[in-house]
């Protein structure tokens, strides 16, 4: 019973954590002007990201960007309008 109980307090404090943890970003192409929204950035070097478009679901790739870490309220409003 004892470890049934230290098992669900771990699980539930590992879930907790990552919850936590999670990052949303606003990128801007500067070039197109195009606005993308994401919770993952790839950084793939030279100023190069991919990432997965939370409204397209397309994978993007950018040779230059402006990123914008946002709250999780901002990214999910944003992503709910389009």
């Amino acid at each position: 019973m004892k470890n049934k109980v230290v098992l669900c307090f771990l699980s539930f404090v590992f879930v907790f954590a990552v919850s936590g943890c999670a990052n949303y970003y606003k990128i801007v192409d500067p070039v197109s002007k195009k606005v993308y929204y994401t919770d993952s950035i790839d950084k793939k070097g030279n100023g190069v990201i991919q990432f997965k478009d939370k409204v397209t679901k397309n994978k993007v790739t950018l040779p230059q960007s402006e990123v914008m870490e946002i709250t999780e309220d901002q990214y999910k409003g944003e992503t709910h309008q389009q």
